[in-house]
């Protein structure tokens, strides 16, 4: 576990983030980030340390925690999450099969995320083995606020979501 400097949130070990107030909690040499500020319901970033943000085209990244891999999204504004599968004729736009995901009980097609009016949003796509939001499941087919720091669940699989919002 990990303990959030600034409100002494405990996170699971190799969370960059703290889900609750958004500290970063890994300081790593030379890493460009930014601060993000909620006011009014809306995120705005602040750049931090030399950062363009209008120099990147990922608006949303997410760091699987149980590997510690980051994975960097286009500007889409919109794609699924899930696995592939043999003679599977629908699939994801992002494949998660290399990260276990059949294991964790990742369904082949379990989420999607969507970006609109600079709003994020997630929505469970019937899965098998539901999908939890900082551990409170989702409803099917309903779509709920994401924030950055959140901790989202595919089945088994947690996802730590990193916003590049603008």
């Amino acid at each position: 576990m990990i303990v959030c400097s600034n409100c002494k949130n405990q996170e699971p070990s190799g969370a960059i983030f703290c889900s609750e107030c958004g500290m970063q909690l890994v300081q790593l040499e030379g890493q460009k980030t930014q601060q993000i500020y909620k006011e009014t319901e809306e995120l705005h970033t602040a750049p931090m340390g030399g950062l363009n943000p209008t120099a990147t085209s990922t608006w949303i990244s997410l760091h699987l925690l149980d590997g510690g891999q980051i994975i960097p999204v286009s500007e889409r504004t919109e794609f699924t999450l899930g696995r592939l599968s043999e003679n599977q004729p629908i699939m994801p736009d992002l494949d998660l099969t290399t990260y276990q995901a059949f294991n964790h009980g990742v369904s082949r097609l379990h989420a999607v995320i969507r970006l609109v009016n600079g709003q994020v949003t997630v929505m469970d796509l019937g899965s098998a083995n539901g999908t939890y939001l900082n551990g409170v499941r989702l409803i099917a087919n309903a779509e709920s606020p994401l924030r950055h720091g959140d901790i989202l669940a595919l089945g088994k699989l947690k996802i730590q979501i990193i916003l590049n919002l603008m």
